[in-house]
């Protein structure tokens, strides 16, 4: 079992790599414009109408392109990567120190349950 000052430090390390590694990346641009309104709240009053003329309910729309996931997926990977192997150098150092203030207002972070079940190669 974890202790307290363990959970603390992985609590913070979680919050700053998906700061440096997931939040500041391609994501950004997929999650910038406009966000259609729901007056439902389940989103089954959103239609997206396509070039062709099609009219697909925004719950059946891809929100992400297959090169969009790439791109992101090869940012993170490599965002990742970087992180692991650059800790501790000076300036990633500051970059973690910049965006420390902002990563530690997050919520906790909790166990996820689901990836514990795949890393035991359960179905």
């Amino acid at each position: 079992m974890n202790t307290d000052a363990e959970k603390r430090i992985a609590a913070k390390l979680a919050k700053i790599m998906a700061m440096l590694c997931v939040r500041n990346t391609h994501i950004e641009n997929i999650h910038a414009g406009l966000t259609p309104v729901t007056h439902t709240g389940d989103w089954s009053d959103v239609i997206v109408v396509d070039a062709d003329g099609r009219r697909i309910p925004w719950t059946e729309v891809s929100h992400i392109t297959d090169e969009d996931m790439r791109e992101l997926m090869r940012q993170i990977v490599n965002r990742l990567y970087t992180f692991h192997l650059c800790a501790d150098d000076p300036k990633l150092q500051a970059e973690i120190e910049k965006w420390m203030a902002a990563a530690g207002k997050w919520d906790e972070p909790e166990i996820d349950p689901q990836m514990i079940r795949r890393t035991n190669y359960e179905s």
